[in-house]
């Protein structure tokens, strides 16, 4: 199969595209995926150029094209453990499931899904980021366990759908956790960003109240999401939105 290989940590270099790449066969709990679209996500870039290392202090933005000098290969997975190269990276993927492995039902070859960016085996022998402990979507086909595939009937795109899981979890995670519901206002930073713009969707179908900060040239797509009152990065939000 194609698939675009991580090599080692550090810059555009790193990253080589292969025809010949074995596909993977399902093992017990998992399915074999015909990747749709698989989106780029931040932490396919924080690994790649090896930020999740302590010896790294810079901004993302500074090391994305060329990784860091500074990056340990021992500590510069989203795990912190030295990852086993190469890798396949990405943790955002939507596909096919095309075969099964032991104690999967056979009924699932055929399903469209969505995939769980954490990959959990059911019996706890493993825990892990799609594209960083274990191989992910950047391939034509990629691994992962039954439960941790999403059936999809939606009418959305594969390309739509494969913008949703990392961004669309956290915001779902942090909106559970904080018992948002109708009778809330919901103040999110970062509004346009992928979390961020999805915390605005998620937080206006419980029904609360959303004042979202964005970049100006950004303002009005945030609008668009569905945020009541969308505040300008950098405005003083005690003199715009009162103490109260």
């Amino acid at each position: 199969m194609a698939a675009v290989l991580l090599t080692g940590h550090g810059g555009f270099d790193k990253l080589e595209y292969c025809m010949d790449v074995a596909v993977p066969a399902p093992g017990a709990d998992q399915v074999l995926i015909r990747v749709l679209a698989a989106g780029v996500n931040n932490t396919d870039i924080n690994t790649r150029i090896g930020w999740y290392s302590k010896g790294v202090e810079s901004a993302t933005d500074v090391g994305g094209g060329a990784g860091f000098s500074s990056a340990n290969a021992s500590d510069a997975s989203w795990s912190g453990a030295p990852l086993p190269f190469p890798r396949i990276q990405g943790a955002d993927v939507c596909g096919r499931i095309v075969a099964v492995g032991a104690g999967v039902d056979p009924a699932r070859i055929g399903e469209r899904v969505l995939v769980a960016p954490i990959q959990r085996a059911p019996d706890g022998s493993f825990e892990g980021w799609m594209g960083s402990e274990c191989d992910g979507g950047f391939a034509q086909y990629t691994l992962a366990y039954s439960a941790g595939a999403y059936r999809v009937t939606d009418a959305l795109s594969d390309t739509e759908l494969a913008s949703f899981p990392c961004a669309y979890s956290t915001a779902e995670n942090l909106l559970h956790r904080a018992g948002v519901t109708a009778r809330d206002t919901v103040l999110i930073t970062g509004a346009s960003g992928g979390v961020g713009s999805a915390a605005v969707q998620l937080a206006k179908r419980r029904g609360a109240a959303v004042l979202a900060v964005a970049g100006v040239t950004k303002m009005a797509g945030v609008k668009v999401l569905g945020a009541d009152q969308v505040i300008a990065r950098g405005e003083n939000l005690i003199n715009i939105l009162g103490r109260d």
